[in-house]
Formats: C-alpha cells, sequence, structure tokens
C-alpha cells in the first residue's frame, strides 16, 4: 500500500473562471492561476506523484512553460495517474477537503463527487469530500488537500 498527500491554494480574482474537481462553478471571483487553478485537482495530483516519489506538479508542468497556460487541470491529472499505473499503481481511495468562503459549495457537493468519480474511475463511496470555510480568515483564497490510498 502506498499513501499520497498534496495541497494546493490560489488567490482568488474577479472576472476569472472557478473551477474545482474539474467543474467549472457560478461564481464571480475565479482562481489567479497560469492553469485553470483547480485546485482541487491540483492538490490530488500532487498526492499521486508524492505517492511514488515523482515530484509535484510544478516540476512537470512548470508555469514557467508556455504549454500548460490556460490548461484544464485534468490534464495534469490524467497523467500523474498514468505515472501511477506504469509503475503498478491503483488508486483505491480519495479524501478530499476543499476551503473556500464563497461560493458555498455544499449544493454542488454531487456534482463535483460525481465527476471525480468519473475522473478518477473509482466509485463514489471511495471519493471522501468535505468542504470547509475560512471563517472569514482568506475569503479571496481556495484551498485543497488531499489524500490517496494506493496498492502497488
Amino acid at each position: 500500500m502506498r499513501l499520497g498527500y498534496g495541497e494546493d491554494s490560489h488567490l482568488l480574482e474577479e472576472g476569472r473562471p472557478l473551477y474545482l474537481c474539474g467543474l467549472l462553478l457560478p461564481s464571480p471571483l475565479g482562481a489567479k492561476a497560469h492553469s485553470d487553478g483547480d485546485a482541487a485537482l491540483h492538490a490530488l495530483t500532487d498526492a499521486l506523484l508524492s505517492a511514488f516519489g515523482l515530484g509535484d506538479i510544478g516540476l512537470l508542468f512548470p508555469d514557467t512553460d508556455p504549454r500548460w497556460r490556460g490548461v484544464r487541470s485534468a490534464v495534469f491529472l490524467e497523467e500523474a495517474l498514468s505515472l501511477v499505473a506504469a509503475r503498478g499503481g491503483r488508486l483505491i481511495q480519495v479524501s478530499l477537503v476543499i476551503t473556500l468562503d464563497q461560493p458555498k459549495l455544499s449544493p454542488h457537493r454531487q456534482g463535483l463527487r460525481e465527476n471525480l468519480s468519473h475522473l478518477l474511475n473509482l466509485p463514489e463511496d471511495r471519493v471522501g469530500l468535505t468542504f470547509k470555510t475560512s471563517e472569514g480568515l482568506a475569503p479571496r483564497h481556495v484551498q485543497a488537500r488531499a489524500v490517496v490510498l494506493l496498492e502497488g
């Protein structure tokens, strides 16, 4: 068994899209980032890479490389899943915590969980999704933390 941990955060700006778990959410604020800024998928990508000592998202997809400008974060996740599979790894379970003050994520829980289940090729009951707020400490900020359990 292998365990991986990852986290990511982005400042939020007006007029930018807000992507989480691969979905575009209605919000006046979105992530300031080189890619689409999906903190949830970035954290999951880092968690997968860390489980096999493969570095991190910045090493594989540097923000200094124009190829990754504006790219959807599912591309990063797919590559991490491929690297893990090439080493005999099989994803068993995911636990993801997203911290965001606005918009409220609870109304989007099922859609976010379904999309993660699809992207990760896992049954929904193996995709844990928890939402938190910063209690006003970082209202223009999104953060995600992920733990993954793998065989192999």
